[in-house]
């Protein structure tokens, strides 16, 4: 496998590269893992705007469709390995007045972690306890779910829709599982395959004909067919594949490697194209809706780092609160 040259980001970006990533602008929203909090910051300048409490370790974000709210998981607790009871609410942020508006309070349903929207910004939350997934169908003003579905696996931790919220996908940790469930059907019984060893992370193509896994433990990626879940193709990896992504618009992936601290480009058919290394773990990705960048949130040294794709470069950096974990920008 040739890798192309590997690219050493340090936490704080040359005068050059600052000024390249002011051209950047926005607000970036940021998940405040150990900050117990969600903040705003202007991309271009990187100062903060505002910072909303919330409660203890929220975890993953959706955006709605027209970037007016976004909802907010209450894991309430650190890291997966973690126990406890966590988090059983969504925070409903709006974005515009940057405050906390309001939650939806999902108990029993609790550890809530992964969080999907659809086309038609219907909600979907994912109880990693009780291994079940939530639909929302009006999450700007419902008190309550909606509809709630088994998925198959054990430890439930991360979930995926495609675009019309027909179909959701469901990553197992304790099981070692991927489930796919119609979320308005419970009678229909969840398909499940076993990918591989703690496969966390998820993401269909852009034409939704196929799933791409990260199989932490067995360090693979791993290509299954979207409708059967049957195996398509698998890859060795450098790492540790903690989160897999496509890059909007493109046959790409992006994976977060957080045992090299690498964010690395493969193709579609899981050949490695490019890598680039940083001074933190990176964690999670966001893209800008028009132009090719990424942000990297760099979850120990409290920083996003700003990605061109197209030349594979940091060009700026944001300091940010305790574990930034998950972005997006508005």
């Amino acid at each position: 496998m040739t890798r192309e040259r590997r690219i050493d980001v340090g936490r704080q970006a040359t005068d050059e590269t600052v000024d390249r990533g002011s051209r950047v602008e926005g607000t970036l929203v940021v998940v405040e893992k150990s900050g117990h909090a969600v903040s705003f910051h202007d991309v271009a300048g990187g100062t903060l705007l505002e910072r909303i409490e919330l409660g203890e370790y929220p975890h993953e974000m959706v955006v709605d469709g027209a970037r007016r709210l976004a909802y907010i998981g209450h894991y309430g607790v650190r890291m997966s390995g973690d126990v406890g009871t966590g988090g059983s609410s969504v925070f409903v942020v709006d974005l515009a007045a940057r405050r906390l508006v309001r939650t939806i309070d999902l108990s029993p349903f609790n550890r809530l972690h992964g969080i999907a929207i659809d086309d038609q910004d219907r909600l979907y939350v994912l109880s990693e306890e009780k291994a079940v997934l939530l639909r929302v169908d009006d999450p700007a003003h419902a008190e309550a779910p909606s509809a709630a579905v088994p998925t198959g696996g054990i430890k439930t931790h991360m979930v995926v829709t495609n675009h019309d919220g027909s179909l959701a996908y469901v990553t197992g940790l304790l099981s070692h599982t991927v489930s796919r469930v119609d979320p308005h059907d419970a009678a229909q019984p969840p398909v499940i395959a076993s990918p591989g060893r703690l496969p966390e992370s998820c993401a269909l193509s852009r034409d939704e004909q196929w799933l791409y896994v990260g199989a932490r433990r067995d360090k693979q990626l791993v290509t299954l067919d979207a409708r059967t879940l049957k195996e398509h193709q698998r890859q060795d990896v450098p790492g540790d594949p903690l989160r897999v992504y496509v890059v909007p618009g493109q046959d790409r992936l992006l994976t977060t490697d957080i045992e090299n601290r690498t964010v690395t480009r493969y193709d579609a058919e899981l050949r490695e194209e490019r890598s680039v290394t940083f001074d933190g773990t990176p964690a999670g990705i966001s893209f800008h809706p028009t132009e090719p960048t990424a942000f990297v949130t760099l979850l120990d040294i409290d920083t996003v780092a700003i990605l061109d794709l197209e030349t594979f470069e940091t060009t700026g950096t944001i300091s940010t609160g305790s574990e930034p974990d998950v972005t997006a920008l508005i």
